[in-house]
């Protein structure tokens, strides 16, 4: 049996698209952070089982919340702006059952095309795993911390996200504070070169090295967005440190 658990926050416009790729799930489950539009009405016209949550700022905890909900020897994890394609599902539900997870990679479309190279190009997340595997850690970036082996699946996980660079720029505000909030918690600073440095690095890395220039327009972008991230939280996290 494999649960499939969505969290979901103000998606009314892409939900409904990422239910239906995964009707094939025995279970669907969506964990809806207080959304103030209709995301929990389009989410159980669909048929999915839907538990208000908030996650006050911590997703980890969230996606925990989750699979303490979920019925299914598997979970899956799937953002509401994400799509499973028929291939993929093919290829979970044939997926060799004896290691503990799997990672899948992610392909992003982003102002009008598919993104192949740069940060995005490389993402790979693991999202299938066995129920009692492992919890996720951290509140922003979080990771699920599976015991034992894993694996990687072929076929990407589809993602559609920031319809609009404003739309980006409040995500990066947001999850940078976030970051910064965990950073500090973990007792690390930031000095004035980190806050020089690490962009540049950032952005060279992304558009350069990892090839991000062939995406063309779209591939500056979002070098650009990542290094902007990458100063927002080292700013950040220096100005917590001198305030406290």
């Amino acid at each position: 049996m494999i649960s499939a658990i969505i969290l979901a926050k103000n998606s009314a416009q892409t939900i409904g698209k990422t239910l239906t790729s995964l009707d094939w799930c025995d279970e669907r489950i969506v964990i809806d952070d207080a959304s103030s539009d209709d995301t929990v009405g389009v989410a159980k016209k669909t048929g999915a089982t839907v538990y208000v949550h908030k996650s006050d700022d911590d997703f980890a905890a969230q996606r925990n919340f989750g699979l303490a909900k979920a019925d299914g020897d598997w979970v899956l994890f799937v953002d509401s702006d994400e799509v499973v394609t028929p291939e993929l599902a093919s290829e979970i539900q044939n997926a060799d059952k004896n290691v503990q997870g799997y990672y899948i990679k992610r392909k992003d479309f982003l102002f009008g095309r598919w993104l192949e190279h740069g940060e995005t190009g490389r993402v790979k997340l693991l999202r299938l795993a066995k129920k009692d595997a492992g919890r996720w850690e951290r509140p922003v970036h979080e990771i699920w911390n599976v015991e034992g082996a894993t694996g990687q699946l072929s076929h990407p996980l589809l993602h559609y996200p920031h319809p609009n660079v404003a739309q980006f720029i409040d995500e990066i505000n947001r999850y940078s504070t976030l970051n910064a909030r965990y950073l500090k918690s973990k007792e690390i600073r930031a000095s004035w070169w980190h806050i020089v440095a690490y962009p540049k690095a950032k952005f060279f890395i992304d558009y350069f090295w990892y090839l991000g220039f062939l995406d063309g327009t779209a591939g500056a972008v979002v070098a650009l967005m990542m290094s902007f991230h990458s100063f927002l939280t080292r700013a950040k996290l220096y100005l917590l440190w001198k305030d406290s």
